[in-house]
């Protein structure tokens, strides 16, 4: 009697460990994308724009400006159209607004290379091309867990709640945690039908 209830109990263990891989399998799924950070990128056009010339990201996001024509450009921040405990930023590594005019062609950014900064600071922050900006060469660059926009800031079209955009490896992670679920619920469900002797004693 004793022999027949085994089978049900290693059953029992089985779905047991097999539900606690399937929830570790969720928990480095988290912790996967958690990790990696968010990436948005900007293009820099022979048109002399950035595109998109308004963006909105969240904190801690890394933003890489891409320069997808051949004429040069640059990356550089408005020294009082930024929030005043957000560190500068310009491509070349200056440290000031001044500097990073006076200093170009430095910094400059040639067909095909690339500039990223990591914002951690939330608020607004302006920026321009230096050998452009009296082309329009300019744009914002909005910093916060959601779109600026319901505050009043300029009115009329606000932009869209941010949305961000999710890691590659999260998504193999999440899509292999699916898999494994999946597999252990139906291998589950197979195991207690068929896999075993239930007679009555």
């Amino acid at each position: 009697m004793h022999s027949e209830r085994q089978p049900s109990l290693s059953r029992r263990s089985f779905i047991a460990g097999s539900a606690l891989a399937a929830a570790s399998t969720g928990a480095t799924t988290d912790a996967a994308a958690q990790e990696d950070g968010e990436t948005v990128t900007i293009d820099m056009t022979d048109d002399l724009v950035f595109d998109p010339d308004e963006t909105t990201v969240a904190p801690g996001t890394t933003v890489v400006w891409d320069n997808v024509g051949q004429i040069g450009h640059s990356v550089t921040a408005y020294e009082d159209d930024i929030p005043e405990e957000a560190a500068y930023f310009a491509s070349g590594g200056f440290e000031e607004e001044q500097a990073a005019r006076s200093g170009y062609p430095e910094g400059d950014i040639p067909g095909g290379e690339r500039f990223e900064h990591t914002f951690e600071v939330e608020g607004e922050y302006g920026y321009f091309c230096v050998p452009h900006e009296s082309a329009g060469m300019v744009a914002s660059l909005t910093v916060g867990e959601q779109a600026a926009g319901g505050d009043g800031g300029d009115g009329g079209g606000g932009q869209a709640p941010f949305a961000p955009e999710m890691p590659g490896s999260a998504v193999t992670l999440g899509v292999a945690a699916s898999v494994v679920m999946v597999s252990v619920i139906a291998l589950s469900y197979v195991f207690i039908k068929y896999g075993g002797d239930y007679g009555t004693e």
